[in-house]
């Protein structure tokens, strides 16, 4: 299908309570072609920081919560390089517990450390490291998490208060400095991340690991594939044993599977938004562990499957999972070229919708480029952070459409004319929504952004 220019974006329901994408593509995104000249819309134009390090609307301010190399509180040794995905939970009398995930492989800046009961393989660098905060955004403790992984991009929190980092990587024992397969998701208790230790959930596949959401009514796993090179990634999904057993529950095991849609190998093709699949198959993984073969080369059947570039962020919104893939290139073999789509399935109705999709032969184009990690706004809206070149910002996109600057990251490392920026990631908020928490992916920071976020 060819992308139809100023094409009026079907309803499809909601990405939370009461959001839905309505008006033309147009004015969807209409004088966004740089975030300086958004002017009014959102929470107003971004000031720059003195401190050269976070712009924000004016009333917004921000606390740096934690840096790269400084002395993790723990005294387990130092803040960890390469800060990627992070969920919210609630903490003690109003405070939050924060678990981030440290996208490490070998040879990182600062490799997570090793910690006794929580390292998975020694050779491994990743991990995760989690903050308490109390109400006002001061750090009480920070400590590791889990250690000992690789590559933990991102993940996504379960209904009971838990965080699955998801390592995207697919390296074997004997390879790099790794004593043990690597590819797996993690499941990681805030609050005591002894109680969940270092054990991978091996049924739950090994691949490149990006993202999960959990739907909270069945239990059901979604797992996006960030794969690098063709065939591209699958999206899936995961039906425990035990669903909605709680902590340790996913250790039980359970059936992976694969999407399917119909006549459809590749979903980069699909640029027309509102263009909606019905009853699409999913197929079960022949070979979860991946022994011989990776999961996306493996037979799925004469009907084959279907592959996606960048699949990244993965979220549960209302009654239905979302997913994105961040961009697709014919160069990188990919069918059609796209910078960005996000895809919305119904389980009940065994639904596959495109929701949107971004340039670069329609009139929907980001201010910058390549969608990455979204969450809900206490607006009702939607953050998004930005993963391309040169500038670096979170998006806040309202319930009627406005694409709007949020955040731009100047982290004073390069000289003025020449900063070196960059990408953000794990963008969340408290769960009383004061707070925006946000990464920035190098050097490795953690803010915390407070302000007017009712108006």
């Amino acid at each position: 299908m060819s992308a139809t220019r100023r094409q009026i974006l079907a309803r499809t329901g909601a990405l939370g309570a009461g959001i839905a994408f309505s008006g033309s593509l147009t004015e969807l995104f209409a004088g966004t072609a740089t975030a300086q000249s958004m002017g009014h819309r959102g929470y107003g134009p971004l000031v720059p920081d003195p401190a050269g390090l976070l712009d924000l609307p004016r009333g917004f301010r921000y606390r740096v919560l934690s840096r790269e190399g400084d002395p993790l509180r723990s005294g387990e040794g130092k803040v960890p390089s390469n800060c990627d995905g992070m969920s919210a939970f609630p903490g003690r009398r109003g405070g939050t517990y924060l678990v981030r995930n440290h996208e490490n492989r070998t040879h990182s800046r600062q490799a997570v450390p090793r910690v006794r009961d929580l390292t998975y393989d020694p050779g491994g660098e990743g991990g995760c490291t989690a903050l308490e905060l109390d109400r006002d955004n001061k750090v009480l403790s920070e400590r590791v998490a889990i250690a000992g992984t690789s590559t933990n991009c991102a993940g996504g929190p379960t209904p009971w208060n838990t965080w699955l980092t998801c390592e995207e990587t697919e390296f074997r024992a004997g390879e790099e400095n790794y004593t043990k397969d690597h590819g797996f998701i993690f499941e990681v208790d805030p609050y005591d991340p002894r109680r969940t230790g270092a054990v991978p959930l091996t049924a739950m596949g090994r691949f490149q690991h990006e993202a999960i959401a959990v739907d909270p009514g069945t239990g059901t796993v979604y797992e996006t594939e960030d794969a690098f090179e063709k065939p591209f990634g699958l999206f899936y999904r995961f039906l425990p044993e035990k669903p909605m057993g709680g902590r340790g529950s996913l250790r039980a095991g359970g059936r992976l599977q694969a999407l399917r849609v119909p006549g459809v190998p590749d979903l980069s093709t699909i640029q027309e938004p509102g263009t909606t699949f019905d009853h699409v198959t999913w197929v079960d993984v022949p070979d979860p562990l991946a022994r011989e073969t990776p999961i996306r080369f493996q037979d799925f059947g004469p009907q084959g499957i279907t592959h996606a570039q960048k699949l990244e962020g993965c979220y549960w919104g209302g009654s239905c999972v979302y997913f994105i893939s961040s961009f697709a290139h014919r160069k990188d073999g990919s069918a059609a070229d796209h910078y960005g789509q996000v895809w919305k399935y119904d389980p009940k109705r065994r639904r596959l919708t495109q929701v949107v999709v971004f340039g670069p032969d329609t009139d929907l184009q980001l201010p910058g480029e390549s969608p990455d990690n979204i969450c809900l706004a206490p607006s009702g809206g939607l953050m998004v952070c930005e993963d391309g070149d040169g500038a670096q910002h979170v998006f806040g996109l309202t319930r009627r459409g406005e694409v709007y600057p949020m955040a731009r990251g100047r982290q004073n490392i390069g000289t003025p004319q020449k900063p070196e920026w960059g990408e953000f990631a794990g963008v969340t908020f408290s769960p009383g929504h004061r707070t925006m928490y946000v990464n920035c992916y190098t050097p490795g920071t953690t803010f915390a952004v407070t302000g007017p976020w009712g108006h």
